[in-house]
């Protein structure tokens, strides 16, 4: 693997999880909007990060070809 390649994954995989920030505040935000209390926003928020970075990341690794 070339450091290009490299570069380029380790840059793929910090805009997965800069994606998986931004939902999981969405989620958190939506949550609290609900009603939910803020252990339970943040739960939900956590939730939303986890399975972001993991979809997105199976993904990357997907067209990585690894």
């Amino acid at each position: 693997m070339t450091l290009t390649t490299r570069t380029l994954l380790a840059l793929a995989l910090l805009a997965a999880v800069l994606m998986g920030l931004l939902v999981a505040g969405v989620a958190g935000v939506l949550a609290r909007l609900d009603g939910a209390t803020v252990p339970a926003a943040f739960t939900r928020a956590g939730v939303a990060f986890a399975g972001t970075v993991a979809l997105l990341t199976a993904v990357l690794a997907l067209l990585a070809g690894q």
